[in-house]
């Protein structure tokens, strides 16, 4: 048997011989290596074949067992032009890649930009089939957008914070702040450029500059100082209210107690009344109510929040765009943009809030609920629910009339849009293919891109619409101490007549069914 080579092949002559021992995979590859050819590839397929012919001691007969194989490569470049990548195959027996090549075939492919020296080396050196990174552009660096610093310390949101959950945490109002005429509110740090990058083959990849954003329009006592754009100061002394990318000054006027000797009460700013409310009278306020008494019987309604030290009694009507805190509330009807707090019970009332619902949250053990209605989209939470002798107890979650409203109201204004568009484009694809005779297709040009940047703008609002929509499927109401008396229980239009006691844990709704939690985490179907 002898090995030799033929313009790069490898092959095999068998001759006749007399005493030919077995031949074995181990053995033959042994042979290949004492002849020079361990390094080249070899064909697995030829050399079973000579095992099985020589083991017949079939003889004269030439076969290609393999082959000598120089090394190779293959250059790709990424869509974006940000990688260049190498796959190479080593060399088997043949010469291996160079790194000179590589980089030569670098430069005829234009990839000037990022080439890694080292890596290409390296691998070409290892010999071993590899992909690996030969150059890499550098990445742009987008520009930041706007942004705004608040420069006093306490201030009013009038944009409530939601948690993961979908929560509004509330917050007790504490004192009111003031700043004075003149005083620094807020400063808006302008937009950066960015910094350009490059790809690998040395072209610009611009940066994407940041979006510049003014002040919220129509804010209340404040304005931009004269001296500085980005700079928004106070024009009169006031109550501080965070407004999104700006901050109004709400003038706040003060009152011992509001009856008819006061008169009632409409005010452009935060009213806040150090007695009481008496029956029949009005007050309403563009910014927060505080009273430190009791609304005895009265009617209010506040753009901000109302905080109440003591109680809401004799059918009073309080209203507000944010939320409502009372110590205690009595035949009572409350409405809050965001959420109800009530330090201790809640009797026959009509408390409606847009997040959610807290009964007892100074009193964990005596706080009730009891007689009327509660309705909140995320959360109803109160230590005890009913009267064993009262009537019924409603209570409802899981419905956001207002967001559903508002998410419809979205999804026309797109649909309608999208319309607009959709003529546009018909029209300048007919305007370019048909000729523009009439001088029309640059203006209906320019109106088909504001449609479509009308309707791309409305996405984020329909998106966080959505999410907050969403958190829907989390609603839950909350027992603290237990459940006495009738108590009605509803999840949107999944209701339940609940008629017999029950413990701490929670109400939530399962695959379109109530179930009632415990703490230890035990869950019992109940309608």
């Amino acid at each position: 048997m002898v090995f030799f080579e033929d313009a790069g092949k490898v092959l095999v002559r068998v001759e006749a011989a007399a005493e030919r021992p077995p031949l074995v995979a181990d053995r033959l590859h042994e042979l290949l290596v004492e002849a020079g050819y361990g390094d080249c590839l070899p064909n697995d397929a030829a050399l079973t074949a000579l095992l099985v012919r020589c083991n017949a001691q079939e003889s004269g007969f030439e076969l290609q067992v393999g082959e000598r194989r120089d090394g190779a490569f293959e250059l790709t470049v990424d869509d974006d032009a940000m990688h260049a990548w190498v796959t190479l195959a080593a060399a088997r027996g043949g010469r291996p890649v160079a790194s000179e090549n590589v980089f030569m075939a670098l430069g005829e492919a234009g990839l000037l930009y990022g080439i890694d020296e080292a890596a290409v080396r390296a691998a070409c050196a290892a010999n071993a089939d590899i992909r690996f990174c030969a150059a890499r552009g550098l990445p742009a660096e987008d520009g930041e957008n706007a942004r705004f610093e608040l420069l006093v310390d306490d201030t009013r949101d009038r944009v409530p914070r939601m948690n993961e959950s979908g929560l509004i945490d509330f917050r007790e109002l504490g004192a009111i702040p003031v700043v004075e005429a003149g005083q620094p509110l807020m400063r808006r740090v302008p937009p950066t450029r960015g910094v350009d990058g490059y790809n690998v083959r040395g072209e610009l990849v611009p940066a994407q500059p940041g979006r510049a954003e003014p002040f919220v329009d129509g804010l209340i006592g404040a304005a931009v100082a004269p001296d500085d754009p980005n700079l928004l100061v106070a024009l009169v002394n006031g109550q501080p209210v965070r407004c999104g990318k700006g901050v109004s000054v709400e003038q706040v006027v003060r009152f011992g107690n509001v009856n008819l000797a006061s008169g009632n009460i409409s005010f452009d700013g935060t009213v806040h009344v150090e007695g009481e409310i008496a029956p029949g009278m009005k007050v309403h306020a563009t910014g927060d109510i505080i009273v430190s008494g009791v609304v005895d019987g009265a009617d209010l309604d506040a753009g901000g929040d109302i905080q109440i030290g003591g109680g809401v009694i004799a059918q009073a009507k309080v209203r507000a765009a944010g939320s409502v805190s009372a110590r205690f509330a009595e035949n009572a009807q409350i409405y809050a943009g965001s959420t109800i707090s009530i330090g201790d019970m809640a009797l026959q009332c009509d408390l409606q809030a847009i997040n959610s619902i807290v009964v007892g949250s100074n009193s964990p053990q005596r706080g009730r609920l009891a007689g009327g209605s509660a309705r909140a989209m995320m959360l109803v939470s109160a230590p005890v629910y009913g009267l064993a002798t009262g009537g019924v107890t409603s209570v409802l979650v899981g419905v956001n009339p207002v967001l559903e409203a508002q998410y419809q109201e979205v999804l026309q204004r797109i649909e309608k849009l999208r319309g607009e568009e959709d003529s546009l484009q018909k029209l300048v694809q007919h305007l370019t293919k048909a000729g523009d005779k009439g001088g029309m297709l640059e203006r209906a040009k320019v109106s088909w891109q504001r449609a479509v940047q009308s309707w791309a703008q409305l996405l984020p609002e329909k998106d966080e619409l959505e999410k907050q929509l969403a958190f829907i499927q989390g609603a839950k109401i909350e027992v603290g101490v237990g459940v006495s008396g009738a108590v009605d229980v509803a999840f949107g239009k999944k209701s339940l007549r609940l008629r017999r006691a029950c413990d701490a844990g929670e109400f939530v709704l399962r695959d379109g069914r109530i179930v009632f939690v415990d703490p230890s985490g035990e869950a019992q179907e109940l309608g």
